[in-house]
């Protein structure tokens, strides 16, 4: 009996590993990996990269397309668009990042309390509920409105815009998970509803926290270049994807390559986003081991 036992464990311990081998030899996964990590290095040796400085103005070199000196070409001021989108790596990942672990700290908490008690869930999902009766772009847009534009008005905007995501993604793992036999077995122990929810539930709900994580910083590049792109982010001269864009609209047919280029490392980023995120989940999810 005892060796049988053994032979299900073992059994649903390679169910469970099977995912994540598999996951560990997807080209698309990796590659998604590979290139998030070469961003970040990038943004995180900006200068170190980049071959010029991303605000050096050079007037004798005014729409130059790309060449061996500017292989990105320069824009209106002569400035290496290289160099700009390299620091703007940092920039935009940073809002984006901030941004998101903000909204992931106040919309986790909250689905955590809306765990408390039905009283509690009810009050916190219709507060809720309002911010999902505005679109996510145009919410953002209204609050940097508000506040005025900078790089901290974006992180606010943004955290505000996701922040009831996360609430609802916590919840309904929270709400899943006080149904399960071990929830009972702690109450029966005498454990308040409190210690229950942080030491027994948030363990088990980790998952899709990860994996709405992944998905929501793609979401988090794109309204933050939505934003510096309508000029209610990052202001000139700092580099960002999105002012980038904006600097580069008027003269698509003239210099083309001013908009292309951080178009395609927006582009870019949301892909390798959108792949982890789309990995993780399959790996997580212990119904991909059955399929």
């Amino acid at each position: 009996m005892r060796s049988s036992i053994l032979g299900s464990d073992a059994a649903s311990r390679a169910m469970v590993a099977a995912p994540r081998r598999s996951l560990a030899r997807s080209p698309l996964f990796v590659g998604a990996c590979g290139a998030l990590l070469l961003m970040i290095a990038i943004g995180l040796f900006a200068a170190f990269v980049a071959p010029f400085s991303p605000t050096a103005i050079d007037a004798a070199h005014v729409f130059q397309g790309p060449s061996p000196r500017h292989p990105f070409g320069t824009d209106r001021f002569g400035r290496d668009l290289l160099s700009r989108i390299v620091f703007g790596v940092r920039v935009s990942l940073g809002i984006a990042g901030a941004s998101i672990a903000a909204a992931l700290v106040a919309g986790g908490a909250l689905g955590l309390l809306a765990g408390l008690g039905r009283g509690v869930d009810q009050v916190l999902g219709r507060a809720m509920d309002v911010f999902f009766a505005f679109p996510p772009v145009l919410l953002a847009i209204g609050i940097a409105a508000v506040l005025g534009a900078g790089p901290g008005t974006a992180v606010v905007a943004i955290a505000v815009v996701y922040a009831p995501l996360f609430f609802r993604v916590v919840r309904a793992s929270v709400l899943a998970e006080s149904a399960q036999a071990y929830v009972e077995a702690a109450e029966a122990l005498g454990l308040g509803r409190l210690a229950i929810l942080v030491s027994h539930i948030l363990p088990n709900v980790v998952s899709p926290i990860v994996v709405q994580t992944a998905v929501c910083l793609s979401y988090g590049i794109l309204i933050e270049s939505a934003l510096s792109y309508l000029g209610l982010g990052v202001q000139p001269p700092t580099p960002s994807w999105g002012t980038i864009l904006n600097e580069g609209k008027e003269f698509l047919a003239q210099a083309p390559w001013v908009s292309l280029f951080p178009g395609g490392a927006i582009m870019l980023a949301v892909l390798a986003f959108n792949v982890i995120g789309d990995g993780l989940r399959d790996a997580l999810d212990p119904r991909s081991a059955l399929r």
